[in-house]
C-alpha cells in the first residue's frame, strides 16, 4: 500500500471516529490530536525503558502498546498532511531523500 492509499484508509477511520464521538475536525484538532498521541507515545516509551509506571502491564504488553502508539502518531501525521494537502511523498523526497545523491 502506498502513502496516498494509506492516508485515504486512515481518513475514513478518522471520519467514523469523529462522527461516533461528535468531534469537529479542524486544523487545531489535527495538530492537537497529534500532540496528544505524541504524549501517549512518550508515556509508553518511558514505561518501556523503565522510567515510568508500568501500571501492571507485562514487558510484552508495554512493547506492544509502544508499537501501537507509534502507529497512532504515524496515522495522525498522515491525517494532518491530508488536511493541509501536503504531498508527503514529494516533501520527504525533497527534504530527506535528496541526501542520497
Amino acid at each position: 500500500m502506498n502513502i496516498k492509499d494509506l492516508s485515504e484508509e486512515v481518513e475514513t477511520i478518522s471520519q467514523i471516529y469523529s462522527k461516533k464521538f461528535d468531534i469537529g475536525r479542524d486544523g487545531n484538532w489535527f495538530v492537537l490530536k497529534l500532540q496528544e498521541e505524541m504524549g501517549e507515545l512518550i508515556q509508553s516509551y518511558l514505561m518501556m525503558i523503565k522510567q515510568g509506571r508500568h501500571k501492571g502491564k507485562s514487558p510484552e504488553e508495554i512493547k506492544d502498546n509502544f508499537r501501537k502508539e507509534v502507529a497512532d502518531v504515524f496515522s495522525h501525521v498522515l491525517l494532518l498532511a491530508k488536511f493541509y494537502k501536503i504531498d508527503l511523498e514529494k516533501e520527504v523526497e525533497e527534504k530527506w531523500l535528496k541526501w542520497k545523491k
